[in-house]
């Protein structure tokens, strides 16, 4: 199984965020908070010197996708696509161990029983 899947997409639009930044990596980390327990939390990546030894690098082409190493129980398996619509954009993450989200698809919430056995 493979810690996370980013769409053809996804890694289009890493790489032009990357490079109108001028950095290394786009990351990805969960951090407690929102209305379901945990929200995803995006962020940049100056340089390779400031990826974690545990943290999970995902080549993009002329960028990459980083997810922290205290996150990877929680991703394990997730989609990242980065969706165009009438109202907006957004990354968009399908993440097969939520056990609820809330509507802003940005707070979620784990069976944290069925992750200990992954």
């Amino acid at each position: 199984m493979n810690i996370c899947t980013l769409t053809e997409s996804a890694k289009t639009q890493i790489n032009k965020l990357c490079e109108e930044h001028g950095v290394y990596a786009i990351s990805l980390n969960l951090k407690g908070g929102g209305c379901a327990g945990f929200e995803y939390d995006w962020g940049t990546v100056a340089g390779p010197a400031d990826v974690e030894k545990l943290d999970v690098v995902i080549n993009t082409g002329t960028g990459n996708f980083v997810i922290g190493s205290t996150s990877l129980m929680f991703l394990i398996g997730t989609e990242v696509d980065y969706v165009k619509s009438l109202i907006g954009s957004n990354f968009e993450i399908r993440n097969p161990n939520a056990k609820s989200s809330c509507g802003c698809g940005v707070s979620v919430n784990f069976d944290m029983d069925r992750l200990v056995q992954v």
